[in-house]
């Protein structure tokens, strides 16, 4: 299964952890910088909304891009 169809299938579980992880993946692995801060605004409002311990290092990705304050 590739990464779209595992967000996918992690969308229609309601997975909200593996959607951090999965969108934290996407972000690291695309290769130009404004696709992979989308990519980290969606890992880090999943990882708000769950309280996952990678929401710190998705705000500071986003911060040193100027994606957020």
């Amino acid at each position: 299964m590739d990464l779209n169809e595992q967000l996918l299938a992690a969308h229609d579980r309601g997975d909200k952890a593996a959607l951090v992880a999965l969108y934290h993946q996407a972000a690291k692995d695309v290769g130009d910088i404004n696709s992979a801060c989308f990519y980290a605004t969606q890992a880090y409002i999943f990882a708000l909304d769950c309280n996952h311990p990678d929401a710190r290092a998705l705000h500071a990705f986003l911060v040193e891009h100027g994606r957020e304050e």
